[in-house]
């Protein structure tokens, strides 16, 4: 079989094989067409007799329809792939059952709703578990980082200290709520069968079905699939909710790439507060063999720039002519690549060694650079509680102009701390000296630690530890 995935064929995750397969895309159009027969059964129109003859064998030949089959006689016969694919199915189904393949349905009724259940089956089947694995080992990861501090950064910048455990619960945040949108937006995925214009015009005859009850042909086939039918549609779906599927992915795979772009800063040499496991025999450089590549982070960012060019086809696709045209058809076949692209980013942080431990474990934190890039600028990164402090404690002066024209510029040239280089000054300033004297004591023994700074950093990464389990677990 031919089971290469869209895209490029480096990146071809297993997990995606069975849906996205190239040999396997027609499965879901086979159950469509199933689902079809099925519920002209059920209302009378094919004969109970005739219908029985779609049994278990039966269906697993369709379900088993190659699609370089489909393409083949699609080349050489019919020039058009649904043809094409009811061609094969009438070789395998009985003469009784043949005449009614594909009735009364048109090709975009089995195409858009065989895409539903693919991007359906790939995230409930391959991304979803991938992805619970992932929160849960973020959430280890956290709770082992929670009360290490670090330097913040903005602007690449020391800004203010938070701890580790605080940046990757930020992450975590994002990663979770994205979860949310895709959970949401999978169970509200819709299909149609409502036929060339989507007035259900083909469904004419089933008005004199046996059946007694109303006939709604088209909840009835979607109900055997597990889906719901479009409000209204046209000979296509109505682009909106799969677009915004697709763009919760999106989100995601960019929470995942903002991971890999601050770890491969924070692997730099000269910062150094992160190591990515090197395995051994692993090679850094091909000619610097003292290097030590951040080529899962890398690949994590790049695989994220990759996934968001790729919706842009799925913008491009919102539009249709009139009851709608052929020009998104191609484009549609690649938006499995999404799917694809944020599997390879999970399959990236789960991916064990040989001795079973995932990548997103073996990441370790050097508490020592931590500690030393903290260090560097520890004298000033307090600032800001200083000015304020001294705002508060009734200071008739600017304080923040204080604090960043004189005592930041004294402290950085003599290496005293802020806190000396405030007293210094309020000895010549009765003002200064009367707010210093203002500051309570647990504020003044606060911005001499600058470590202890840290706010509510480690509260909130615990509260993102428990929204996590609360939102896996619901």
């Amino acid at each position: 079989m031919n089971i290469i995935l869209p895209g490029n064929p480096r990146y071809q995750p297993k997990e995606m094989i069975g849906v996205f397969g190239y040999d396997n895309l027609y499965k879901k159009v086979a159950l469509v067409e199933i689902a079809t027969l099925e519920t002209l059964g059920d209302i009378g129109i094919i004969p109970k007799e005739d219908i029985a003859l779609l049994n278990d064998k039966t269906k697993e030949e369709l379900l088993n329809i190659k699609t370089t089959d489909v393409d083949k006689i699609e080349k050489e016969i019919t020039h058009h792939d649904i043809r094409a694919w009811v061609r094969s199915a009438r070789e395998i189904l009985d003469k009784r059952l043949a005449k009614w393949a594909h009735i009364p349905l048109t090709s975009y009724d089995v195409i858009d709703t065989a895409r539903i259940l693919q991007f359906r089956e790939a995230y409930l089947t391959a991304i979803k578990p991938s992805l619970e694995k992932v929160i849960e080992l973020f959430s280890d990861l956290i709770k082992k980082n929670i009360n290490q501090v670090q330097i913040g950064r903005t602007h690449g910048q020391h800004a203010l200290p938070i701890t580790v455990g605080f940046w990757l619960a930020a992450i975590l945040n994002r990663i979770v709520y994205n979860y949310e949108r895709i959970n949401y937006y999978n169970d509200n995925l819709i299909g149609k069968i409502s036929g060339a214009v989507g007035a259900h015009n083909a469904q004419f005859g089933l008005q004199f079905s046996s059946y007694q009850e109303k006939v709604n042909f088209e909840e009835k086939v979607l109900s055997k699939l597990g889906l719901r039918p479009a409000k209204i549609s046209t000979q296509i779906l109505p682009p909106e909710p799969l677009a915004f599927f697709l763009f919760s992915c999106v989100n995601l795979s960019a929470a995942f790439g903002q991971f890999g772009r601050d770890s491969r800063h924070l692997m730099r040499s000269e910062i150094a507060e992160i190591t990515e496991s090197f395995e051994k025999g692993q090679v850094g450089s091909s000619t610097m063999a003292h290097k030590r590549n951040p080529i899962n982070f890398e690949n994590m960012e790049g695989m994220w720039l990759r996934t968001k060019n790729e919706f842009g086809k799925v913008l491009d696709s919102l539009i249709s002519e009139h009851q709608r045209d052929l020009v998104g058809s191609s484009v549609a076949r690649d938006y499995p690549i999404i799917l694809i692209n944020l599997q390879n980013q999970l399959n990236t942080l789960l991916r064990k060694n040989k001795s079973g431990v995932a990548f997103l474990e073996r990441i370790s934190v050097n508490k020592k650079a931590c500690f030393e890039n903290f260090q560097k600028n520890s004298s000033v990164i307090l600032a800001e509680p200083l000015y304020i402090a001294l705002q508060m404690a009734g200071y008739e002066g600017d304080a923040h102009e204080l604090v960043n024209h004189q005592i930041i510029a004294k402290a950085q040239a003599t290496g005293k701390t802020m806190i000396d280089v405030l007293k210094d000054l309020a000895m010549n300033d009765i003002e200064l000296e009367k707010a210093v004297n203002n500051i309570p004591k647990e504020v003044l023994e606060l911005l001499a630690r600058p470590e202890n700074y840290i706010g509510d950093a480690k509260e909130k990464a615990l509260e993102i530890i428990e929204y996590s389990k609360k939102t896996v677990n619901s």
